[in-house]
């Protein structure tokens, strides 16, 4: 395996977003999440000391509020790494502008790109299934949109639509919205690999190996479970005007040291 001779030192990352980078479903016996973004503070923390990390994403929030509540509290930290993932909660509404979640993420790039080194985008990973086909053109507006905003000011872009792995069922959690913790450690490695340094997984990307399908009446019990316990809160939360994030605040809001979060 050919190594990269000169890596990348950053000293600091500021992660912008919703629940995928909050880190949800990756829980931890205390009952928070840690989730791909904190994996990759640690790897780079682990090789810089004094490394400072903040984490201002908050679940449910579409890219209006990521704009409003986040992007310039980013902005302000001045650091080597942000990262910004946003807009795709937008497309899973039933009335979704396009052309304003395109405007509202121009404007952040706008912003974000000049106060940071290295921006890092996303495009969003999606299991297979009907959700995915119903929305799956306004996801891939999305995500040439956020191809185009790469282009033009120099940012990063993660292809995890793109890596055939995290279409796999067995890397989404019960609620099949996010990602497993083997699922956020294989997107925390597509970004290191992508911030330029060395590959501890060169196959983060492949998928996993096959398994024998669930039985039928295992398959029927996962969906009334799904119903009971996701979808149906979910629906009521779209009637009722309201968010999983309403009321929380930022996952860690100030840049620290590591060491201090850790």
């Amino acid at each position: 395996m050919q190594t990269n001779p000169t890596p990348p030192v950053y000293t600091s990352l500021v992660a912008v977003g919703d629940s995928f980078t909050e880190g949800m479903s990756d829980l931890l016996p205390d009952g928070s999440y840690r989730g791909w973004a904190d994996v990759l503070a640690a790897r780079m923390a682990a090789r810089t000391p004094g490394f400072r990390y903040a984490n201002l994403a908050v679940r449910g929030k579409l890219i209006q509020q990521i704009v409003d509540e986040q992007v310039e509290v980013a902005a302000a930290m001045n650091a080597d790494v942000v990262t910004l993932v946003g807009g795709l909660n937008d497309t899973l509404r039933p009335s979704c502008d396009m052309g304003r979640v395109r405007g509202l993420l121009t404007e952040a790039v706008e912003r974000l790109a000049p106060s940071c080194k290295q921006l890092v985008l996303m495009r969003s990973p999606g299991r297979q299934g009907p959700v995915l086909e119903r929305f799956r053109p306004r996801m891939e507006e999305l995500f040439a949109c956020v191809d185009e905003l790469a282009a033009r000011h120099g940012a990063l872009v993660v292809d995890l639509y793109g890596a055939p792995a995290l279409a796999d069922p067995r890397l989404w959690d019960v609620d099949r919205l996010h990602l497993t913790a083997e699922g956020h450690r294989r997107v925390a490695e597509a970004v290191w690999q992508a911030l330029g340094h060395d590959p501890e997984d060169t196959g983060w990307h492949i998928p996993m190996p096959a398994s024998a399908p669930p039985r039928w009446l295992a398959r029927r019990a996962a969906d009334a479970r799904f119903a009971r316990e996701h979808l149906l809160p979910w629906i009521g939360r779209r009637l009722t005007g309201r968010s999983s994030g309403d009321g929380r605040p930022a996952k860690r809001p100030e840049l620290l040291p590591y060491e201090d979060l850790a």
